[in-house]
């Protein structure tokens, strides 16, 4: 009898401290991610950003249920990062200043003189950063900092370099911010490709919510232009956090669900559907199209098959995948009004993104 007793009291223990476990694992989880148990998908509601009051506390309360979530403890007082990759798209880069602009508080810009797989390049958004003035008060530009003697033991090194520059917009530039420009715990972090606007509704919607820790706005997917809609389902970036100090994802980890368990990167998880637009390879020029090849860190991409200019031109005027890839399809779509306001407001001076149609296929430097 003495022994079964000691066998429940042993069982009881350890019960527990299973029980104790779980719970304390679950605090911990609350604390990195108030919104951790938020597995329900959501949709951006369409209304007009610009007439959006956040101080108005019933007002964000309503937003903010419209999408499944609970009001940010100081919306008006939270900042907006918008964390952008970029190469040598100076169009897509005024595009998303243009469009986002009201919306963002700092635009972060980290441009590096070497491509992907290591080549010398001219820093073109630094020459250029005259043409954004009217945006500059808002751009925090820095050249990227490689490490001495920075190599990597990847099977495809060129992919270091990609992290290396879309981490050093936060861990070059962040600790460095001082005075307003300094984040404080809970700002919105964006991390994504020049290519990937995010709608500035989507941006009030962040501001003014309490949203999961790792959230992917899905983006409508488009090549080429706006003329042309990518089949399937949405593009699964860019990516958006907050700011937590020493605890912040880093914009790699973020956008790769990646730095720590998947079972608790799940829990951690949520999408935003229809949060912006992802235009890809769309470029007024052939030039541009040969550079992006010449700079990817998929290097199959870049063989001469895909750089025969006359092909490039008929892929584009034709929607049809540059690679030939199976399953990459394209709608058409005419007259196409859900796009960026930028383009709106200026269609002259972006038809290339409007209409591919002709024997030039919108470029200006073919045939």
């Amino acid at each position: 009898m003495a022994l079964i007793g000691t066998l429940r009291a042993d069982r009881r223990r350890f019960v527990t401290r299973v029980t104790i476990a779980i719970l304390s694992a679950s605090l911990v989880l609350v604390w990195l991610n108030p919104n951790w148990t938020d597995r329900s998908i959501h949709h951006i509601f369409r209304f007009d950003p610009r007439q959006f009051d956040l101080s108005d506390a019933a007002e964000t309360r309503g937003l903010c249920q419209q999408h499944g979530w609970t009001p940010f403890r100081n919306p008006t007082g939270r900042k907006v990062y918008d964390l952008i990759m970029i190469n040598t798209e100076l169009d897509w880069l005024d595009i998303r200043l243009n469009t986002t602009f009201p919306y963002v508080d700092h635009f972060v810009i980290v441009e590096s003189k070497k491509t992907f797989t290591n080549h010398d390049k001219p820093l073109v958004i630094k020459d250029n950063l005259h043409r954004f003035s009217a945006y500059r008060d808002k751009i925090i530009y820095h050249e990227l900092e490689i490490p001495d003697g920075f190599h990597s033991n990847r099977a495809n090194p060129s992919w270091a370099f990609e992290d290396l520059q879309r981490d050093a917009m936060y861990t070059q530039v962040f600790p460095r911010l001082k005075g307003s420009k300094a984040p404080v715990s809970g700002d919105v972090i964006i991390v994504a490709d020049v290519d990937e606007i995010v709608r500035p509704e989507t941006l009030v919607v962040l501001k003014a919510c309490n949203f999961p820790r790792r959230l992917t706005l899905r983006s409508h997917f488009y090549y080429y232009s706006f003329q042309y809609l990518h089949k399937g389902t949405q593009w699964a970036h860019p990516q958006a956090t907050y700011y937590q100090g020493w605890r912040t994802i880093l914009p790699v980890n973020l956008r790769n669900s990646d730095g720590g368990l998947q079972p608790l990167i799940k829990l951690e998880k949520g999408d935003l559907w229809s949060a912006g637009w992802h235009c890809s390879t769309c470029f007024s020029t052939v030039n541009e199209v040969l550079t992006k090849l010449s700079s990817f860190s998929h290097i199959w991409l870049n063989q001469e098959v895909f750089r025969d200019r006359d092909r490039i031109a008929d892929h584009v005027r034709s929607g049809k995948d540059l690679w030939d890839r199976e399953g990459e399809e394209y709608e058409r779509i005419e007259k196409n009004n859900d796009i960026p306001t930028a383009l709106l407001g200026n269609p002259e001076r972006y038809s290339y993104l409007l209409d591919r149609d002709g024997p030039t296929a919108g470029f200006e430097d073919y045939p």
